[in-house]
């Protein structure tokens, strides 16, 4: 809206975001220099509200950046005593030996841990060094000063519906920096705008996401054996899907139960969650869960398109963060330290710059440090393997993708060079006609839950009388278009049922569930009319995840 009068504040860095690369920039930044000033806007209602990750923690980024975080009490204890590899059949499963595999793909040294709670533990050290941190603070905007950005408009809230001023209305604030830091997550909004408005994708592969299902469970003790890590390929996906599974048995009886599809799929039938809920049925898994109970759920995009899709990283004013730009190792399926990596390079180039007396421009050393430092490292010899498991399937892609992986952890060389991704994720949904439905069992309630059920166990609440955070360019397309061509997969890609089409007398309509939402993005991702652009809804909104 124009003409809102705002109040504004001035900092050295504004950070968005309070998962590990902006908590891990925040901390870097005054270990550098104490006298900068650094404020983290955080959207969900205190830090690790929203965040959710497997997560087998590689700690190279915590080493580097908070060296004794085991004397200062990290929450990251359950060190990893079994590394398991499974592929599934509908009844059972083949053990895939450890030793053919490169080692860098070994969980031996890592942590299971919860991220959440790790987030929480990042931001005492933050605020220990005087960091401001404001959760419940949605940026909904970016500011900028000519071709540079300055800036973001962070707390508007009390909207009415259709967008205008309510009586409980709060304006929100301008926040401004000399660099702002966007460290948001997986297709992020501010990001997007970024990405867009300074073509910074020209010339790279378009990204590649994964839907991330999990749910925490609490399992009878004798089962329990913490430490314990089994990922999963196979069944129940077959050939409709790429992705797998992934089950970690954490301290205090719980076991982090995930399920990832990749969202480059082409048969629109394809229910993600319902193959999640139908992997719990696998007797492997059902054995496992028996006598327990789900006690959290959630879901989030992955980025997935590694060393190929990275875009630019900096403009001028701002560089992308973490997840913003797509660090996530595909096979080694861990990103957290890559966030915190990138975090750490991007703090020492602003404190850099800002002593030197710099401001508002490019961060150039942030993106040469991402480009050829340990993130290249990590991300360069396993830039094959999602692209060869999407056109070449999953056997191909293990063979093949061992075979790369080991001749560039050997040389640093890549023998197949770089595999191009080709179309996005929404280009890849194929027409309903050309498919079958498939048809998915019911859940029974006891192992494998409906979505509704499922969401109220993410603790997620908006308030109802703000405007729809999931924007429609067309709201005609839905029903014109996605509906007769692809049997509108929004109905089944959501992993918390926030789409619906309803038949009413007056013919099928399209209804959107906004207090559901999750904020995975997967909507934004994968809908094949690129019709829905997600928005922040106002700040501490969303779900409310305890320790996932």
């Amino acid at each position: 809206m124009s003409g809102i009068e705002r109040e504004s504040m001035e900092y050295d860095v504004v950070i968005v975001g309070g998962g590990p690369s902006g908590l891990s920039a925040a901390i870097r930044l005054k270990q550098v220099n104490p006298e900068l000033s650094v404020v983290l806007l955080e959207k969900g209602s205190e830090i690790g509200a929203h965040i959710l990750s497997g997560a087998v923690l590689d700690t190279s980024g915590l080493d580097r950046l908070i060296p004794d975080w085991k004397d200062k009490g990290a929450p990251i204890t359950t060190e990893v005593t079994s590394d398991n590899f499974y592929l599934l059949g509908p009844h059972g499963q083949i053990r895939v030996p450890n030793w053919p595999m490169p080692p860098l793909m070994s969980n031996h040294g890592k942590y299971i841990v919860s991220m959440g709670n790790v987030c929480r533990w990042l931001a005492e050290q933050a605020e220990a060094l005087e960091v401001e941190i404001f959760p419940g603070m949605a940026c909904s905007q970016l500011v900028y000063e000519g071709d540079r950005v300055a800036g973001v408009v962070a707390g508007e809230m009390g909207l009415n519906a259709d967008g205008t001023p309510g009586p409980a209305y709060e304006p929100g604030m301008e926040l401004r920096g000399k660099y702002v830091f966007i460290a948001e997550g997986v297709r992020g909004s501010l990001a997007k705008e970024l990405i867009g408005k300074y073509d910074l994708s020209a010339g790279v592969d378009p990204q590649k996401f994964g839907l991330g299902m999990k749910e925490i469970w609490e399992i009878d003790p004798a089962k329990a054996r913490p430490g314990t890590v089994t990922h999963t390929m196979g069944w129940p996906l077959g050939k409709n899907a790429g992705g797998g599974s992934f089950i970690y048995h954490l301290e205090g009886n719980q076991v982090l139960v995930g399920f990832v599809v990749h969202l480059n799929y082409a048969n629109p039938h394809v229910y993600p969650y319902m193959e999640f809920q139908r992997f719990k049925h696998h007797p492997l898994v059902a054995e496992l869960l028996e006598g327990g109970k789900r006690v959290a759920y959630g879901a989030r995009a992955i980025s997935e398109g590694g060393w190929q899709s990275i875009p630019r990283l900096s403009v001028p004013g701002a560089v992308l963060l973490g997840c913003s730009a797509g660090l996530v190792n595909v096979p080694r399926i861990k990103g957290n330290h890559n966030a915190m990596l990138s975090g750490i390079a991007a703090a020492e180039a602003a404190a850099a710059a800002i002593a030197a007396g710099r401001e508002g421009d490019e961060l150039a050393d942030y993106e040469a440090d991402v480009r050829s430092g340990p993130i290249a490292r990590d991300l360069k010899p396993v830039r094959n393997v999602k692209p060869l498991w999407s056109k070449l399937g999953l056997t191909a892609s293990l063979m093949l993708g061992g075979m790369d992986m080991w001749v560039a952890n050997l040389t640093g060389w890549n023998p197949l060079g770089t595999w191009k991704h080709g179309k996005s994720d929404a280009a890849a949904t194929g027409k309903a006609a050309d498919f079958k439905p498939i048809d998915y069992p019911k859940p029974d309630g006891k192992l494998s839950f409906d979505r509704l059920t499922n969401v109220a166990f993410s603790f997620t609440n908006h308030e109802e009388s703000q405007p729809c955070h999931l924007k429609l360019k067309d709201p005609s397309i839905p029903i014109a278009v996605n509906l007769p061509l692809y049997a509108e997969p929004a109905q089944r890609y959501c992993p918390a049922g926030v789409y619906e089409v309803l038949e009413t007398p007056e013919g099928p309509k399209f209804q959107i569930n906004f207090q559901n939402c999750v904020h995975c993005k997967t909507c934004d991702i994968k809908d094949p009319s690129q019709n829905i652009n997600w928005t922040t809804p106002q700040g501490g909104d969303g779900p409310n995840y305890p320790n996932m």
